[in-house]
């Protein structure tokens, strides 16, 4: 293995950071992410007057998950308006969690953009716009990078996405003088802003105060003004930046610091420890922090102390600014809350370890006990502050005040929520929780005044949270969010009872309405056969048979995540059908009238399909979908004497049409109404139209767009009254010569048709669906309906339709542009340069290889969305946009261009041109490329608008997928079980209940459903199985399909029971307890308790059964657990089994100790009391980290010693040993040799020689390295060793006692090293999916799993594709634009913390910078193929190779 490529996977969704903020619309648009509306003042008189205490304009939110960056919008759904007429969709996608609550009925994130950095997000914080137009401006994200880099982003409209605004860099030898010497710092740069947006302030290198100055925009000059005249935006910007060292003013170590509210100039107070204490001085040194608040005057440059406080406690941690009007700051201590202003102080005691600082005075007490180390807090109203606490608790602090100066401080127990890691207020009525450790959740609270009696009908809301039994089943995404609520005395809804002195206390009630899936930290994870596997599948179908079972969560958020990255969909019944060309699926009732009323259509998303038209080579078969599916061919009056070419319902379902090659049929039902023939139209070219035959077929009721193989287009139009077809064809298209490649209608559905906003006139375009409606005037014609085509010399246009104007424009759309707006199309250099007879056939094969071959354009039902826009060219490629609404300030200008240079574009009104639609290019991750061949491509986009509550298109070919729709947002997960797929389409009946059909190339039908229990929207789809218990490791059991698992969870035990099981069995001793009174002995104490639990998973895809539990003795912690294949001596037979490490955690008296414990797994199946039992138990010295079996062998590390056993079916034996240095934190087995991970000495290499019976050390690394995992890496014959370290790294080993520096073989020589960003928890070896052209070697990838929640694997690479994806790799560095500005390459590079080191060699590609290549247009890809001597053909054949081979689940 010399050459690696590094790829990931799944990327992380551990939100470690979020704030909220008006990044994407500002105050003043009502509508957010519409046509900005040019100036603050004239609204709509129409616009509906806010509700009471409905949501008003609601910041974004943003998120940042490790190097992912995420903004959303809000989107809110009031009560009584939420019912888009004539769909009933959103009654079935949107019975939202929650109930109602303030008279909101739901509130979702919908996503906006969507990064990953090369860098992890350190802090992060929203610069609001300040100044005098902070209601029009908008807000900028800062966002920081480890050592000290800072980049500010503002939303650009123009581009639909983040724009770098500044950046500010204080590394390299310029500052070196910053770090005073020091080389790693605990933290990275912390970052937070003055609430009115006058500056902002970063920490870097422990003691440096970087002070960002923001540009005071429109602060009074009339000049200013314009730019929001005119309808731009500005966003909030910074202007300078200078250094404050802290070390002047006396600081020393710096904890937080927090812009105070309501001060002329911005202030800063810091919270600094004068002279550090630890544990063992507490009792004599402990009120050793102090507050300072500087006055920061940013012209200046000056920053006097305007007040300080001392003798805080030395636990203080946090501060939390206190909103205006009553101003001052909070400090979070583990025991206590501290208040401080300039003028006033108070204080409040949380457990019987709070003191005072000169322990006299008794500090007031809170009413109940808690500890508060390690808590996140955010302001829910100007006094009440919201408080999330380390075990999950939701806590309410009240400042009770008087004018300006706070009294005391309250304390009141609200729910219990997810672990958050970080929390913000999202707008006057929301607050997100970010979490690592379990799912981010969004949550809407509502505050009342008055005693919390009054306040019936609000507890069933609070099981609405919880109950999922009455929700719809893919609203189960967050199983574990507020899971122990319920019977628990964490339920009081409002906090404690008000004190009665204050009977106005504020009461708050919360509804949880939307949550992000988060499947980190991953601490193990186990690769096992899914349930419904198929054993005789082989390549790459086979992988679809196994899933990742991975310990994810903490505590009470713990669950295990079942990961499968390709869908398996769930097989009602398959029959044999050989030759199939195309599947389709119609509606028909019989009793449908012709004025039917929108009451009636409501139940159109419930109607069953009535026939079932399958396409063969030569014939047509039609089916009857009724309870069973009958073959109804010959009674009907289908065309049935050749293959169909598409089918589908017109007039509102009343209608049939079935399209064939050379004519169609209009059926009601099973009989004919008309027939029409295709062909001998063209009355002039007679001759050569007969040969033509329709080649693909669109469907928009009631217009049917037909493309036939001369490249020409038909419009077939129906009559909504008399139910009867006509053919046109367009004149615009008559006599030109252009072939069409690729066409599609796209109806824009609803009341409110989307892209009647992008026009410059927006009523004239209404007037377009008239010659739709009909006397019937059904809802089904709502809407406009366009046709957009592509050329085959790449252009794209859009028509309205039936008039056939051009509204829409662009040249070379198959190039692939990252953003197209409206402009004219150059044809006629087109046209010369097919003449120029120089480099015609180069050119000719490379534009057929980039023509468009399938179109698509589709808007799914919902509130907000967009509409999206897919093409697939001929090599494969599939371009994917989505529409945004863009207003540009130079229309004008652009319409004297058209007319001048394209005087055809005169006759289409102008006017009513889409000159506000653009189109932003998103990446589709899927490994799918298949060239077409040059006949004619079938039809690979089928849409859905519901197969089990989901929406999206299934995309069928050599490499399926389904593509689902969610917040705006298009997940891709391939489907690998059954090849390559052919046709696909949906199926609603009795027996199939939003269910659908495929055709695999082997000719099988199988009619499906899609698993119900996973959940959809994430990189893969997941299912959560809650443990209610946090899980540290997990195995696989393949004989019986079991995981057993460790778990622990918190019990609270009385302190005299936990002290007696720390007693020392060897002296026998018993712990003195002379200094604890008897009521102290009695005061409940915390332990972990821990535990084995074997879980089979479910049949059906429900929770899992929990088969067997074996428990742990007191303060026992397991350690490991592995099932191992040992030698039983005596029998001379292997047995298979459950071997686990534990270790008596007992304090730092009490020498360590461990027990080896081993357990078979019983014979027969049905008897659950034996299934386990142990065989083996046997205490040693030293806590037992890892085991392992190496041929028939037990391998063992007790603390620092590896022993190797002989198993005789009743004893263990030592045979060998080996001394490693500190403590085996990993240990892999291959063969006969054995790699050691020390938790701080990096790795060993043994070998284990049978016949002497030795254990012995081939190398080491002799450098120091805080290990995490170890994995052996194949290639071939080529071993290598992979490791990753506490720093976030990754190292590839080789031992080569050949070479010279390898000290005759004593060193491990490095191949190859590269920064993860991320820890590596676990690395699992797979064998890589074979592809046709490599070598027959068997070649193994690396699957890890990581902290943040991601997961990516290290593949081998042959030189030759390495060099190539090598040198394109520099190449990308320069050719792309990186969001922030941040340098791949140093993000990749190894980080030592300030040692000293050789560089190793760069021998891993990055996928993540690659993945770049396929997003460039088409001429920046070749040009970049050219510079480094290969074709763009070359670099995706790698790429796709590598992706298959690496497609593991």
């Amino acid at each position: 293995m010399s050459f690696a490529a590094f790829k990931m996977m799944h990327w992380p969704t551990g939100v470690e950071n979020c704030a909220s903020g008006y990044i994407t619309h500002s105050i003043s648009d009502t509508t957010p992410m519409q046509i900005p509306i040019p100036s603050g003042d004239d609204l709509d008189p129409d616009w509906p007057a806010p509700p009471k205490r409905g949501i008003c304009a609601v910041p974004n939110v943003v998120v940042t998950a490790a190097n992912v960056l995420e903004v959303y919008v809000v989107r809110v759904q009031e009560e009584g308006n939420n019912q888009e007429p004539g769909r009933s969709s959103n009654q079935k996608l949107g019975v939202k969690r929650g109930g109602v609550l303030d008279g909101v009925s739901g509130v979702s994130l919908e996503l906006v953009c969507h990064y990953r950095l090369h860098g992890n997000v350190e802090s992060l914080a929203v610069l609001p716009m300040g100044g005098g137009n902070s209601t029009r401006g908008r807000d900028s994200i800062v966002v920081t990078f480890r050592d000290a880099k800072i980049s500010v982003l503002e939303f650009d409209d123009s581009i639909h996405s983040l724009r770098l605004n500044s950046m500010h860099c204080f590394e390299g030898p310029d500052w070196l003088h910053l770090k005073r010497g020091r080389e790693s710092f605990p933290r990275g740069p912390l970052v937070k802003v003055d609430p009115q947006g006058r500056c902002g302030g970063v920490l870097v290198y422990g003691l440096q105060m970087i002070i960002l100055k923001a540009s005071q925009v429109g602060s009074g000059l009339v000049g200013d003004d314009d730019a929001f005249t005119s309808g731009g935006t500005i966003s909030a910007r910074v202007e300078s930046s200078y250094i404050i060292n802290l070390r002047d003013l006396g600081m020393k170590h710096v904890k937080d610091f927090v812009f105070l509210h309501g001060y002329i100039e911005p202030v800063i107070v810091i919270l600094q420890e004068e002279e550090h204490t630890w544990a063992g001085r507490v009792s004599w040194k402990h009120h050793t922090c102090m507050l300072s608040a500087l006055s920061i005057n940013t012209t200046l440059k000056q920053h006097p102390v305007i007040w300080s406080a001392i003798n805080l406690p030395h636990d203080a941690y946090k501060l939390l600014a206190v909103p205006s009007p009553i101003g001052g700051v909070l400090v979070l201590c583990a025991n206590t809350i501290h208040y401080h202003s300039q003028s006033a102080s108070c204080a409040l005691a949380l457990n019987n370890y709070a003191s005072s600082a000169d322990s006299s005075q008794e500090l007031p007490a809170s009413s109940f006990s808690v500890e508060l180390d390690a808590a996140h807090g955010t302001w829910i109203s100007n006094d009440v502050a919201l408080l999330s606490t380390k075990s999950g608790e939701l806590l309410l602090l009240t400042l009770i005040y008087d004018g300006r100066a706070v009294q005391r401080l309250d304390l009141s127990k609200s729910k219990a929520s997810v672990l958050a890691s970080d929390i913000t207020s999202v707008g006057n009525s929301l607050f997100f929780l970010g979490s690592r450790l379990g799912d981010s959740l969004l949550v809407q609270y509502s505050c009342r005044s008055g005693p919390a009696a009054s306040l019936p009908g609000l507890r069933d809301e609070d099981e609405d949270i919880e109950g999922e039994s009455h929700q719809a089943k893919r609203l189960r995404m967050s199983s574990d969010t507020f899971q122990d609520t319920i019977g628990n005395e964490e339920l009081s809804l409002f906090g404690s009872t008000p004190n009665n002195s204050d009977s106005s206390q504020k009461s708050f009630s919360f509804a949880v309405r939307d949550s992000l899936v988060n499947v980190g930290p991953v601490k193990d994870f186990a690769y096992g056969l899914r349930i419904n596997a198929d054993a005789n599948a082989t390549g790459i179908s086979k992988q679809s048979n196994y899933e990742l079972v991975c310990c994810s969560g903490h505590g009470k958020n713990g669950a295990l995540s079942v990961l499968r990255q390709s869908i398996r969909p769930e097989m009602i019944t398959e029959v044999e059908l050989p030759g199939c060309k195309g599947i389709w699926t119609v509606y028909h009732k019989s009793s449908r009238g012709h004025n039917v009323d929108s009451s009636k259509m409501a139940a159109d998303e419930d109607e069953y399909h009535a026939y079932l038209i399958i396409s063969l080579e030569a014939r047509t078969m039609v089916l009857e979908t009724a309870d069973l599916l009958t073959e109804v061919t010959e009674s009907v009056d289908y065309y049935v004497q050749g293959r169909t070419i598409a089918a589908g319902n017109l007039f509102g379902r009343r209608r049939v049409i079935q399209v064939f090659e050379h004519g169609a049929r209009i059926l009601d039902g099973s009989f004919m109404n008309d027939e029409l023939n295709f062909g001998a139209h063209n009355t002039e070219s007679n001759s050569g139209s007969e040969s033509s035959t329709v080649s693909s077929v669109s469907i928009a009721d009631p217009y049917v767009l037909l493309r036939m193989t001369d490249g020409s287009i038909r419009l077939l139009v129906g009559d909504p009254s008399t139910c009867k077809v006509s053919i046109r064809t367009p004149s615009i298209l008559e006599g030109s010569k252009r072939r069409v490649s690729a066409c599609t209608l796209y109806h824009d559905k609803g009341p409110e048709p989307w892209l009647r906003k992008a026009s410059t006139d927006a009523w004239l375009l209404s007037g377009v669906g008239e010659a739709v409606d009909s006397a019937d005037g059904g809802p089904y014609d709502q809407g406009d309906i366009y046709c957009v085509l592509c050329y085959e010399s790449g252009a794209l246009e859009i028509f309205d339709v039936p008039s056939f104007n051009c509204v829409f424009s662009v040249d070379k759309f198959a190039s692939g542009r990252s953003h197209l707006s409206d402009m004219p199309i150059h044809e006629l250099e087109y046209e010369l340069n097919k003449n120029s007879q120089d480099n015609v056939s180069a050119r000719n094969e490379d534009t057929m290889k980039t023509k468009v071959v399938e179109l698509a354009m589709e808007r799914w039902s919902g509130h907000h969305t967009r509409p999206f826009l897919f093409a697939v060219l001929a090599d494969g490629t599939i371009l994917c946009y989505h529409a945004y609404l863009f207003e540009g300030v130079d229309g004008n200008n652009a319409e004297n261009s058209v007319s001048s240079e394209n005087p055809a574009a005169l006759n289409s009104s102008s006017s009513s041109k889409l000159r506000n639609l653009r189109f932003l290019r998103t990446p589709l991750d899927t490994s799918t490329r298949e060239e077409t061949s040059d006949g004619v491509a079938a039809q690979r986009i089928t849409m859905f608008k519901n197969i089990s509550g989901h929406q999206g298109f299934f995309l069928s070919g050599s490499r399926p997928g389904w593509c689902m729709l969610f917040r705006e947002r298009l997940r891709f997960h391939s489907q690998r079980c059954d090849g390559s797929i052919v046709a696909f389409t949906v199926l609603h009946n009795v027996n199939c209940n939003h269910g659908f059909i495929y055709v695999t190339s082997q000719g099988v039908l199988k009619i499906c459903q899609l698993p119900s229990a996973s959940v959809y929207d994430n990189y893969w789809p997941v299912q959560k199985i809650p443990l209610k218990a946090t899980p540290h490791q997990v195995t696989y059991y393949a004989e019986k399909n079991l995981y057993p698992l460790i778990v622990s969870y918190p019990v609270s035990k009385p302190l005299h029971l936990v002290l007696s099981s720390l007693v020392d069995q060897e002296a026998g001793q018993q712990i003195d307890n002379h200094n604890l009174s008897s009521d102290d002995l009695q005061r409940p104490y915390t332990v972990e308790e821990f535990e084995i639990r074997i879980l089979e998973p479910e049949k059906s895809g429900g929770p899992w059964e929990t088969k067997a539990t074996i428990p742990m003795q007191s303060s026992e912690h397991a350690l490991t657990v592995r099932v191992v294949t040992l030698l039983n001596a005596s029998t001379a037979e292997n047995e298979t089994l459950l071997a686990v490490g534990t270790a008596y955690v007992q304090g730092e008296d009490v020498a360590a100790r461990g027990r080896v414990l081993l357990f078979s797994f019983g014979r027969n199946g049905d008897n659950s009391q034996n299934l386990v039992t142990e065989v083996y138990a046997k205490e040693l010295k030293g806590v037992v980290s890892a085991v392992a079996s190496i041929q028939g062998h037990l391998l063992i590390s007790t603390g620092p010693k590896v022993t190797l056993h002989k198993w005789n079916g009743t004893e263990l034996t030592g045979v060998a040993f080996f001394d490693p240095p500190l403590y085996v934190v990993s240990m892999n087995v291959v063969k006969n040799f054995i790699l050691l991970g020390d938790v701080h000495k990096s790795v060993y290499f043994l070998s284990w020689k049978e016949q002497g019976s030795q254990l012995s050390l081939l190398a080491k690394d002799f450098g120091s390295l805080d290990c995490m995992a170890s994995e052996f890496l194949i290639d071939g014959s080529t071993l290598s060793l992979a490791v990753s370290d506490q720093q976030k790294n990754l190292q590839i080993f080789y031992f080569a006692p050949k070479m010279s520096e390898s000290w005759k073989g004593q060193k491990l020589l490095s191949r190859a090293e590269f920064h993860v960003g991320a820890h590596v928890t676990k690395f699992l070896r797979l064998q890589m999916v074979e592809s046709l052209s490599a070598d027959k070697k068997s070649r193994y990838a690396s699957l890890f799993g990581t902290l943040d929640g991601s997961f990516g694997c290290i593949a081998p690479l042959d030189e030759v594709t390495f060099r190539r994806l090598q040198s394109l790799q520099k190449k990308l560095v320069d050719a792309v634009p990186h969001v922030a500005g941040l340098n791949p390459r140093s993000f990749r590079q190894f980080r030592s913390s300030g040692k000293a080191r050789k560089p190793g060699p760069d021998s891993i590609i990055d996928c993540e910078l690659l993945c770049h290549y396929e997003m460039l247009p088409l001429e920046e890809q070749h040009a970049l193929a050219q510079q480094i001597g290969t074709t763009r053909a070359q670099i995706f054949a790698n790429l796709v190779e590598l992706s298959v081979g690496t497609s593991f689940l």
